[in-house]
């Protein structure tokens, strides 16, 4: 058979513009593809093998060869694999027997971005194509194994044909041979293949081994095996050890810890999968950082393609670092980009029960090492529960929280603190601040210690709006202390208690109008208090205002906060409140009332770690109390 040109068919031209110019972000893809058609082929010849004897070898003869040829300027690929007749030939080199890729070329002259939506590429198809991104020319010498046909030689520089002769090879299998384009021998230096073939083909099941060819054409004494082959993903757990496990958590993570946690999954069913993930000991530095590494490495069918996939898990579980492997994930034209969302949904939903499965075990059995890891990722967990509504029950089960009966034990779960509510409590009681401490010396605790009501202390930025997504827990309604009128007791108790304070706002409302005019700028009440048994007074808001904590955190991210006044709650029966209304009786002009109306204000805000109003004049008022 002599060699003749055949032109390539006009969507193969199409496709061989956009492959060299625009569709792969890296041109070292290229490597990747070849050795991922390579290994597609010896999978191939060994399930043939099963019914052609023709076909059989030992099972560690099978292997892919990478030849560098600085002399010559080559790079060559070489596999024993199932090879190609002259007809297969023709189908997946010559043209693009891929309706769906037809239609995407198609879509694409209308629609430039139709890039990102192509077709799954089939075995040896659009990424041989890659090739010609270094390669001036690409020579194929492929033998079909199982038939009685010649070898074929297929050769082509890109342009608008090929040409395609008879060849000599004695085994079946296929030769790719690039002829490198100037300015691409850095594809010829060995640590150059090393690093993209341990980075990208690293588990792939054959051997890869490496051969390089100097300047002088002499072979150098480097004919190594450089994939590790070790995918221990897919062994099962009890076939892998614990140092193994350390080992490739430090690889993929690049930290010097070792997991606290160990998630092997091995997936069957609908979607099948497998997956290794790690709960690192140590936060990420860059947990918190927006451009941070958030994702998982995704490989399909053993083939590396991205370190960084954040579509995989929620990102709530941003710090797991790990592994998945599907055979059943379609991809674009490049492999660069997931194809399926229902496959990648069902995958992230396996996964997510997965692991917080392992967690919500992990806090029962392992009480010690869940509490140490809630208290490096417990703050990236709690996003869950604004997050991710199909899991938010066992999310909220799964978070710690100090209280005001912590003390120097250890924080709770909500489930800890319903169990042990008094009889009569009916809610669940939190106060948001900026510190445990400062929030433990609040005055709106008062009314709920004398009661031996437990208050859920937040002081982490996140857990406002953590409560905000989950109104109640366990059938109990998570109620703000410094929000609304609460009422504390039975029913009995609050029946008595409204009776009392309606006689003390009787004897006592000329004195709460006159406080509250004098500070009408900055406060929209000044009311009796049911919360405050030894101070004087505090801040509080109504039912649909926004905590200073809150107000202060929104500032801090440049958010506009709408303006909105607080209200001031007075002890009725203060010392200080029973001086004022003295005061106001024997003469309603006294002065003295607006400075201690300032005072009182000054005093709320302080105590709630808000920054008093006018510093300058509450100092004074205090040095000339003290000077009385």
């Amino acid at each position: 058979m002599t060699a003749h040109a055949h032109p390539f068919k006009a969507e193969v031209r199409q496709l061989l513009d956009l492959v060299i110019h625009s569709l792969y972000s890296k041109k070292e893809i290229f490597l990747r593809e070849l050795i991922s058609n390579a290994s597609d082929a010896i999978d191939r010849a060994r399930f043939e093998a099963l019914t052609h004897k023709s076909l059989q070898r030992e099972e560690d003869a099978w292997s892919i060869t990478v030849v560098a040829d600085k002399k010559n300027r080559t790079l060559t690929i070489t596999d024993n694999g199932i090879g190609m007749s002259a007809r297969e030939v023709e189908e997946n080199i010559g043209t693009i027997a891929s309706s769906g890729t037809r239609r995407f070329l198609e879509t694409l002259k209308s629609d430039p971005k139709a890039a990102a939506n192509p077709e799954m590429i089939g075995r040896f198809g659009v990424g041989f194509y890659s090739a010609f991104m270094v390669a001036e020319e690409v020579a194929v010498v492929t033998r079909r194994g199982g038939m009685d046909e010649p070898a074929l030689k297929w050769t082509s520089t890109g342009d608008d044909s090929y040409t395609l002769e008879e060849s000599s090879r004695e085994d079946f299998g296929t030769t790719v041979t690039l002829k490198l384009r100037e300015g691409q021998e850095e594809f010829l230096e060995p640590w150059r293949l090393q690093t993209i073939i341990k980075h990208y083909s690293d588990y792939i099941s054959f051997p890869i081994r490496l051969t390089v060819v100097d300047a002088e054409g002499k072979e150098e004494p480097k004919d190594e095996i450089v994939n590790s082959r070790k995918a221990i993903w897919k062994k099962a757990a009890s076939e892998v050890a614990e140092d193994e496990y350390q080992a490739f958590y430090r690889h993929i993570s690049h930290a010097a810890d070792n997991p606290a946690k160990v998630i092997h999954v091995n997936a069957e069913g609908v979607t099948e999968f497998r997956a290794l993930l790690f709960v690192p000991s140590q936060a990420p530095y860059d947990l918190f950082m927006r451009d941070g590494i958030k994702g998982i490495h995704l490989y399909v069918r053993n083939v590396f393609i991205t370190d960084d996939c954040k579509e995989l898990l929620p990102p709530y579980l941003r710090f797991l670092r790990g592994v998945v492997d599907s055979s059943d994930l379609p991809l674009n034209v490049s492999r660069e980009m997931l194809q399926d969302d229902a496959i990648i949904r069902r995958i992230r939903k396996s996964l997510t029960g997965k692991v917080l499965g392992t967690l919500a075990d992990m806090k029962q059995k392992q009480e010690k090492e869940y509490r140490s890891f809630f208290a490096t990722f417990g703050r990236v967990l709690k996003e869950g529960v604004h997050l991710d509504f199909e899991n938010k029950q066992k999310i909220a089960d799964l978070l710690l929280f100090d209280t005001t009966r912590t003390e120097d034990k250890l924080p709770i779960d909500l489930k800890s603190y319903v169990d042990r509510m008094p009889s009569e409590q009916k809610d669940m009681y939190y106060i948001a601040g900026d510190s445990i401490a400062s929030l433990k010396a609040s005055p709106l605790l008062e009314a709920f210690e004398r009661r031996s009501y437990e208050v859920l202390l937040l002081a982490d930025p996140i857990d406002e709006w953590v409560v905000m997504s989950l109104p109640e827990y366990a059938g109990k309604k998570l109620v703000a202390i410094d929000r609304g009128d609460i009422d504390l007791g039975t029913e009995e108790e609050k029946k008595a208690a409204q009776e009392k304070k309606k006689e003390r706002e009787e004897a006592v409302k000329d004195l709460l109008s006159a406080l509250q005019k004098h500070l009408d700028a900055d406060i929209k009440e000044v009311r009796l208090s049911s919360r405050l048994t030894d101070s004087a007074c505090c801040l509080v808001n109504d039912d649909s205002g926004i905590s200073p904590h809150m107000e202060r955190i929104l500032k801090a991210m440049d958010q506009e906060v709408p303006p909105s006044k607080r209200i001031l709650e007075i002890n009725p029966g203060h010392p200080l409140i029973e001086k004022l209304e003295g005061w106001f009786k024997a003469d309603p002009s006294d002065e003295r009332i607006n400075d201690y109306a300032d005072l009182l204000l000054g005093q709320a805000q302080i105590a709630e770690g808000a920054p008093v109003k006018n510093p300058t004049r509450f100092t004074k008022l205090v040095s000339r109390l003290m000077a009385v």
